[in-house]
């Protein structure tokens, strides 16, 4: 890793751990000799966004539960990552409270009978929003990479939605995709 460049890769946060005390991002930042860390700023119930709509393929202005948290790299606020969940999945889970979820939510998620086999990832570059800039702290003008995942269980369902939005400077997204 050069400088302060940061390779982010999906993979770690696709299967479920062992339940262990501590999350997925802080342990891959550790690993780098880094410091990772998040704030869960917002959980619970809300009208699912659009584009997340169409992705759990559901009713506009259907509920689902959202999870929102700024991520950070050494104390710098690096991402900010909303995920999403059908209610009848999360409803009443510790999905829809802030907070940390031992051995994390894919865990969590296996434990209730849904466990994800096929991740549908989208990366796109786009002007950031007011929020994104004052929360990631960037300037006027400054863009954000957008990064949308999908999990699907093994019948096809939709039981997860991530959206993120990250910086586009010293960041650099890395897929290891294995073939038959």
């Amino acid at each position: 890793m050069g400088g302060s460049e940061w390779i982010s890769s999906s993979v770690p946060y696709l299967a479920a751990t062992s339940g262990a005390p501590g999350d997925t991002w802080g342990a891959e930042a550790a690993a780098e000799g880094r410091r990772g860390s998040q704030r869960i700023v917002q959980a619970g119930e809300v009208e699912a966004p659009d584009e997340v709509a169409e992705l759990l393929r559901l009713s506009a202005g259907q509920r689902v539960i959202a999870r929102r948290r700024v991520m950070y790299l050494d104390g710098e606020p690096c991402e900010l990552t909303d995920t999403y969940y059908p209610v009848d999945i999360a409803g009443g889970t510790g999905l829809a409270g802030t907070s940390k979820i031992a051995g994390g939510a894919v865990r969590l998620l296996a434990e209730l009978g849904h466990v994800g086999v096929c991740v549908r990832e989208e990366v796109t570059a786009r002007p950031a929003t007011g929020h994104e800039r004052e929360q990631l702290r960037l300037a006027e003008g400054e863009p954000v990479l957008q990064l949308t995942r999908l999990t699907l269980d093994d019948s096809g369902r939709a039981i997860q939605a991530d959206v993120m939005a990250m910086p586009p400077r010293r960041q650099k997204l890395r897929y290891e995709i294995r073939i038959g």
